[in-house]
């Protein structure tokens, strides 16, 4: 039995000719980037390369963009640096309930150290309250951070709305967007977008693991997290991963060239999966925003009555692999913390499971996922 991989918001089989890069620049363009030599010229190449290929995605000038470790860095550097940086002007940050944990954590911890944050509710889909934002603006404000696609529900925040209403609101008051799960899966342009911060990382793509991407709009200021070098303007010492960044700028260019095509596939393949379950007459809820409003890659769905966690391990006997939530912290026994802020009951939260999807995908494969849910929900409920 071939195996099933439907856990593609929390990493992405990388492609072949990604695969193929990272090897040949490993194997013959192995320079430090800092180095004068023409070893060193060679990678730097490869840096600036890769560089164009984000910025052409993003449409935005290639020096606004800083490669890191990954998106958890580049969350961290957009938030912690900011505030670092802009203390003086205020110590004010606005987020939501239902981000992503490196942007929780981080608030967190900068709230131990006499930050104020502001935790926007949502509705039973996920969306944020204009209205809500706009009366927590203040004059010492100095971050807004909200992602433009949930990782677990797969809601699309009203990012070119928001960030109007910041600016109108307060014009100093910068805007960071963790679009990790949308940059090459929705069309959109930061150009037009009033936007300051945007995260984004390679292995969401089908592009390497550790490495992603801070982009920083031209007059924005970081205070960097650590020190070192003057490696990406300083804002992000350390020698590159230059392999990894090769491999991340081509994954974006694939991506993004086919990113039409894959929406239309990967949505169809989501409503095949919702409605092929109902049509099974099973209890199924869907958790999270319509299926015409989330994002095409990523469905959330509770079978009441049967434990989650049992119900994947279930699917992976048949090398069906899904998820019961974020992966950052699927291994935690307590319930997600989006869908909490949803407002499920205990036996929608207990119950949940995470479909994401990708390229690689096919409806063959989705047909075999509806009949194993079948069987295992109806052998489970049972029990």
């Amino acid at each position: 039995m071939n195996e099933i991989y439907l856990d593609n918001s929390s990493t992405t089989r990388p492609f072949r000719e990604v695969i193929d890069l990272i090897t040949d620049i490993s194997l013959n363009s192995y320079g430090n980037p800092s180095s004068l030599h023409y070893k060193g010229i060679e990678a730097e190449r490869v840096l600036k390369k890769a560089r164009y290929e984000i910025a052409r995605v993003l449409m935005s000038g290639e020096d606004e963009i800083y490669f890191t470790s990954g998106g958890t860095e580049a969350n961290n550097l957009a938030i912690k640096g900011t505030a670092y940086r802009y203390r003086r002007q205020g110590k004010h940050l606005i987020t939501t309930a239902i981000e992503h944990p490196s942007i929780l954590n981080s608030l967190y911890r900068l709230q131990k150290e006499g930050f104020t944050v502001d935790y926007l509710p949502v509705n039973d889909q996920g969306y944020i309250s204009l209205e809500r934002l706009g009366q927590l603006i203040k004059t010492d404000t100095i971050l807004v951070s909200i992602n433009h696609v949930n990782n677990e529900i797969g809601t699309i925040q009203p990012v070119e709305q928001i960030g109007k209403l910041i600016k109108q609101r307060n014009p100093r008051t910068l805007f960071h967007v963790d679009g990790v799960q949308s940059f090459c899966k929705l069309s959109f342009s930061l150009a037009s977008w009033p936007v300051d911060l945007f995260s984004c990382s390679a292995h969401k793509i089908h592009g390497p693991k550790g490495v992603g991407a801070l982009w920083v709009k031209t007059g924005a200021r970081l205070t960097p997290l650590f020190e070192g070098g003057e490696q990406e303007q300083a804002w992000r010492p350390g020698t590159e991963n230059v392999a990894g960044i090769a491999g991340f700028g081509l994954a974006a260019k694939l991506s993004a060239g086919q990113q039409k095509q894959d929406a239309a596939l990967m949505h169809s393949l989501k409503h095949s999966l919702y409605q092929g379950l109902l049509d099974q007459n099973l209890k199924v809820k869907l958790n999270g925003p319509p299926l015409e409003e989330g994002a095409p890659h990523i469905l959330n769905l509770s079978f009441p009555g049967v434990k989650g966690e049992v119900l994947l391990h279930a699917l992976e006997e048949q090398k069906i692999l899904v998820s019961v939530g974020s992966a950052c912290h699927s291994r935690r026994p307590r319930p997600s913390h989006v869908l909490q802020a949803l407002g499920l009951e205990k036996q929608c939260l207990d119950s949940a499971l995470r479909f994401s999807f990708s390229s690689f995908n096919n409806r063959r494969e989705i047909e075999s996922v509806i009949h194993h849910i079948t069987e295992a929900v109806k052998s489970l409920s049972r029990i």
